[in-house]
């Protein structure tokens, strides 16, 4: 699995065809954008959107930000058009929609390849489907390109007919299986979105969940989320203090021989070296937001 060194603690979704909404993203504190043809775009804007996205991309206008494109489904008149146009864009990556199956990520990558997708263009899934909830594994390990999973909650929900408790125990599954596949397969996952965009508190309970499940971080939809989100997905002092005691004694207690090393009154082992020096790299990102991710 790599080592995260580029923070994703927050991915702010904006309209694609919102050329003010756009310029606004440039000074907000998010870790990612994601520039969306999608849901946020009109049918009847979306080859205006399209245009105006790869306009807006040229000259590395987000600066030390992830960017991510989500582009309209293959099923749709504009998919194919949207990954096309991208696949000569300057972003990070393409967030696809409405993927069910590893199939869906070949068709996806045989469109790029053909358009001339550079290597380093990386390919994102939307995972929001209750069939490729069951095609997690497969999906996840379909292709060199891919980097990540998003989790498309508010979609599964409707499809499964399930209602968005504030535990989210009708999607623990579905969430399970596709962290599982993510890091079977090495790959960055994001949660869902918390919808109310005026509830502080429950949106830190999600982001708090999210964070003991393993994510990354959180996609927001406003940016008066980020400030929550960020918060949750740092490494607090009181972490990155325990992280530096801990490669510390290992390293020592490896000098004389020993295998393990005890902190807090509580066993370390070269595990818990490696989450150490992981929460340390991530601070240090968060710190320095121009380190590259780790290729």
């Amino acid at each position: 699995m790599q080592q995260v060194i580029r923070p994703r603690r927050t991915m702010l979704y904006m309209p694609g065809a919102n050329a003010r909404a756009m310029e606004k993203a440039r000074n907000l504190p998010a870790d990612g954008l994601i520039l969306d043809l999608e849901d946020a775009t009109a049918p009847e804007r979306k080859d205006q959107a399209r245009e105006l996205v790869c306009e807006t991309l040229q000259g590395d206008p987000f600066g030390h930000r992830e960017v991510l494109v989500r582009v309209n489904g293959l099923d749709t008149e504009w998919g194919r058009r949207d990954l096309e146009a991208l696949a000569q864009c300057s972003c990070d990556g393409v967030l696809v929609p409405k993927i069910h199956k590893a199939e869906d990520v070949l068709d996806v990558v045989g469109i790029l390849e053909r358009a001339g997708a550079p290597a380093e263009l990386s390919v994102w899934l939307m995972m929001e489907t209750p069939l490729s909830m069951l095609h997690a594994e497969a999906i996840a390990g379909s292709h060199q390109r891919l980097a990540g999973m998003v989790m498309g909650t508010n979609d599964l929900a409707k499809d499964l007919g399930a209602s968005q408790t504030p535990l989210r125990l009708p999607m623990i599954t579905a969430l399970g299986l596709c962290m599982l596949a993510a890091r079977a397969h090495g790959l960055a996952i994001i949660d869902g979105v918390f919808n109310d965009i005026h509830d502080a508190a429950g949106l830190r309970e999600s982001c708090v969940q999210g964070l003991e499940m393993g994510f990354d971080g959180k996609t927001v939809i406003h940016p008066q989320q980020l400030q929550v989100a960020n918060e949750v997905y740092s490494p607090t002092k009181e972490q990155i203090d325990l992280a530096h005691r801990q490669i510390q004694a290992y390293e020592a207690a490896m000098q004389q021989g020993k295998a393990v090393a005890v902190v807090d009154n509580k066993i370390v082992e070269g595990l818990h070296v490696v989450h150490a020096k992981r929460v340390l790299a991530l601070a240090q990102a968060i710190q320095r937001p121009s380190v590259d991710a780790a290729s």
